[in-house]
């Protein structure tokens, strides 16, 4: 996976993200578990992607 890729993704699920936040009414108890889910998937991924913890081998999102 190249690092515009990994690039490009970030950016758009904090875009994502943000809009959710933005204008979407929410508890902040469960925009913050929301932020804190999507930000150790997203480590999670990165991790995976750069070939540095293998979580999942069998299991392609973004292929």
């Amino acid at each position: 996976m190249s690092i515009i890729s990994v690039v490009l993704v970030l950016i758009v699920v904090g875009v994502i993200l943000w809009l959710i936040n933005q204008f979407i009414p929410m508890d902040p108890k469960i925009k913050s578990i929301l932020n804190i889910v999507v930000v150790v998937v997203l480590i999670l991924w990165l991790l995976q992607a750069f070939g540095i913890f293998n979580f999942a081998s069998g299991i392609h999102l973004l292929n």
